[in-house]
């Protein structure tokens, strides 16, 4: 189902007030108000249903477990908003373990005055990502904070997921002569971000590569298995700070060609008249594979058959030289390195 027509099958529900209150954090009526008519009845499970603080799960052997936070401002933004964020980003961290995804846990911090419209919004986005995803919300929690101390809506997810029988992910695993696999094109969410950002507005249509991505990871496990060393989702910091710790990580060098890198025509442009590197900059939708160089061009062949992957291409491979460093080439010949970024490029993008 889209997300539009999920929104108009889930009309927002008759509260008693049309923005939150700090008495809807106070465990009493109002609570039970929000979480009945809203969040519970939402997204309604089996394990939810039991409305226990916790959740008694069937898991076999193995599992991945991941926790994250979501703040990003604003809380919509071209392409998504911060629920669909929020489980997108913790089932793509269980994936790249080389695990299924399963559970999720989902907690609110709520400001007072947030607008009831929205936060229903944000539950719908919530579902439709779960949904999209294959995983359950089976636990969680919401606290209410004064106004001008939350910025509307901070959210946190915890993840947990089975992992593939044929999955073997490590740092320790890659090698000298594995390739560097970029499953999309790259920079999309933080320039999507930028172009709503007061002061640093510009027209575009760019929009969040924001999107769940185990269906990618289980078909890549499916079909190569152990061949597979290392999966990694470069969100802050971007392609740079995901390498550059690999690369320190691994006590190995990395080196990567500029003109095999996929980058929008749109982004790029944008990244140039905004002065940022598109390597550097913040990705929600896209992971890289670090692979067997013999099972390379079969790993790009089945991204393709994802329209979330079409631009997936290798971008580089991991060499003997250069310890510790990311270095790039290119057309000319010409080599630079990449340096683990220092600061925040673009402060609350996730």
């Amino acid at each position: 189902m889209s997300k539009s027509l999920l929104h108009l099958q889930c009309p927002l529900p008759k509260f008693d007030f049309d923005i939150i209150t700090l008495a809807h954090g106070s465990g009493g009526l109002l609570t039970n108000k929000l979480l009945e008519s809203g969040v519970f009845d939402l997204l309604k499970n089996d394990e939810l249903d039991k409305h226990h603080d916790g959740a008694i799960l069937e898991l076999n052997g193995k599992v991945a477990f991941s926790t994250d936070s979501f703040v990003i401002s604003p809380v919509f933004f071209p392409g998504g908003d911060i629920g669909e964020l929020a489980v997108n980003g913790t089932v793509n961290d269980v994936a790249m373990c080389g695990a299924i995804p399963k559970y999720l846990s989902l907690s609110f911090i709520l400001e007072e005055g947030l607008p009831m419209k929205e936060f229903w919004e944000i539950l719908v986005s919530i579902k439709y990502a779960t949904e999209k995803a294959g995983v359950r919300i089976v636990t969680g929690d919401t606290k209410v904070v004064d106004k001008g101390k939350g910025d509307k809506i901070f959210i946190n997810t915890t993840g947990i997921g089975e992992m593939h029988p044929q999955a073997d992910i490590a740092l320790t695993r890659v090698k000298v002569g594995d390739k560097i696999i970029v499953s999309d094109s790259i920079a999309t969410h933080g320039i999507s971000i930028l172009s709503v950002r007061q002061g640093l507005e510009f027209e575009t249509t760019i929009e969040s590569d924001t999107r769940n991505l185990n269906d990618m990871t289980l078909k890549l496990l499916d079909a190569f298995g152990t061949q597979i060393h290392l999966f990694r989702d470069p969100t802050r910091g971007g392609v740079a700070a995901t390498l550059n710790e690999i690369a320190r990580d691994a006590h190995l060098g990395i080196e990567l060609n500029d003109t095999h890198i996929p980058v929008l025509s749109q982004v790029k442009a944008a990244c140039e008249i905004l002065g940022l590197d598109p390597l550097y900059t913040a990705n929600e939708g896209v992971f890289m594979a670090i692979v067997a160089p013999e099972i390379a061009e079969g790993v790009v062949e089945i991204l393709h058959t994802f329209d979330e992957a079409k631009h997936a291409a290798i971008i580089g491979e991991v060499v003997a030289e250069h310890n510790g460093q990311v270095l790039i080439s290119n057309a000319m010949g010409g080599k630079r390195v990449v340096h683990m970024p220092v600061g925040e490029q673009l402060p609350r993008i996730c």
